[in-house]
């Protein structure tokens, strides 16, 4: 009786499964070595990528998002600094918001408000930062004030009195030391036609606002669709930052609705550096990453 029954071929021959498995195995450390041997690329030859992308969308940011301005006079003092530099949202516009009582913002010259006014010559390095929005630009005619009415809105201001909306008077604590709310230029009343708004500067004796245009063609009042945006952050020097928000008194009963102000916070080029960093890591871990089922 046989004891053992041969399978038919010898011990020493190699089963198909196994001759399988040792070429599988060869095949994968073959891949393997091949993927340790792959150098990866250093950091450096990727900086430039990451600069790149970084500006990319610096330039997205500044588009469509936020921007940052200059401030190059004293008419928006003790709120705003010469030289300040604030961040405007310019994101909130593209949705249809439009400026609301005791809001700063940053307008287009609606009439030749600047007229005559000096403009700085910006040297390369400044049009090429001004471009991709990490500096503001020192070409474009804007202005900055702080909005006091809005469309629909009855305004009016006499001397020795304070300004008034709608027939409630403002507490103006953000009006420059010494300033009275107008009496170097009192108005009104006046009613502010639907799509404008009337501006004020903080430091009222020295500001060539609303109230110095009412015989231009606009009449004193800035379109809507000249607003910029809001300046919501003073982000520069950092020994002066802070928020803008809008003072109470335009929360006052019976004023008129106010919707809350959308604020964004982070500077165009910090925003962009933020989402290039993701983008540049996962194409590195692309060039560089081997099998997975290790």
């Amino acid at each position: 009786m046989a004891v053992g029954a041969r399978s038919g071929r010898d011990d020493g021959e190699e089963r198909p499964a196994d001759a399988e498995h040792i070429a599988g195995g060869a095949a994968g450390d073959e891949a393997e070595d091949d993927a340790e041997a792959q150098p990866q690329r250093s950091f450096w030859k990727e900086l430039p990528l990451l600069i790149g992308i970084a500006l990319l969308l610096a330039l997205l940011i500044k588009t469509f998002l936020v921007q940052a301005f200059s401030i190059p006079s004293d008419s928006m003092q003790n709120t705003l600094q010469r030289g300040d530099r604030v961040l405007v949202d310019k994101l909130t516009p593209w949705f249809g918001s439009e400026p609301e009582r005791g809001e700063v913002v940053v307008f287009h010259d609606p009439a030749n408000w600047l007229a005559g006014e000096p403009t700085p010559e910006p040297n390369l390095a400044q049009q090429i930062l001004s471009k991709i929005g990490l500096m503001p630009s020192a070409d474009e005619k804007d202005l900055i004030k702080r909005t006091i009415a809005i469309g629909g809105d009855t305004v009016e201001c006499k001397k020795g009195g304070p300004v008034v909306v709608n027939g409630k008077p403002l507490d103006e604590p953000y009006i420059f030391p010494g300033n009275t709310p107008c009496d170097d230029a009192p108005f009104g009343p006046l009613k502010v036609p639907e799509g404008k708004i009337w501006v004020m500067g903080d430091h009222r004796q020295n500001s060539q606002d609303s109230r110095y245009h009412m015989q231009d063609s606009a009449q004193g009042f800035v379109p809507v669709d000249k607003v910029v945006g809001r300046a919501v952050v003073v982000a520069w020097p950092v020994t002066r930052w802070s928020t803008l928000p809008v003072p109470d008194t335009f929360d006052q009963p019976g004023i008129g609705n106010q919707a809350p102000a959308k604020a964004l916070s982070a500077a165009p080029a910090a925003l962009g550096l933020a989402g290039a960093v993701p983008l540049v890591l996962w194409r590195r871990r692309r060039l560089t990453g081997g099998p997975t089922g290790r």
